[in-house]
């Protein structure tokens, strides 16, 4: 990941299309690619199958708040700090961080312009 000065975003909000998010993960998440590819199939082949297309928003909303989040290193950081408190604390350490770990994404839903979860 690039590093970025005074706390700026590494790249600029990239539209929520599958092509600008590819895109910015390329750039800021590289090792995040091989991810993106196998559920942007997997979206794809469940709307196929479902002519439908909320498998295919869902994954955009998902990749367009991972963008968000990992475009800015302090908050992606915090987000990683929570994670890593869900899976190795006791339950109450779990819990807030769930909870955390919730808040976050709600806001990187609602800077995307998004519902939250």
């Amino acid at each position: 990941m690039t590093t970025s000065a005074a706390g700026q975003p590494l790249i600029p909000e990239p539209p929520a299309t599958v092509a600008a998010l590819r895109q910015a993960i390329r750039q800021i998440a590289p090792a995040a690619l091989p991810a993106f590819t196998r559920e942007l199939d997997q979206a794809a082949d469940q709307s196929r199958q479902g002519s439908d297309l909320a498998p295919l928003q869902r994954f955009i909303a998902q990749w367009a708040a991972y963008v968000h989040i990992q475009r800015q290193p302090a908050l992606a950081a915090d987000l990683r700090r929570w994670e890593d408190a869900a899976e190795a604390g006791d339950a109450a350490e779990a819990r807030q961080a769930a909870s955390a770990i919730g808040r976050i994404l709600d806001e990187a839903h609602s800077a995307i312009g998004l519902p939250a979860r």
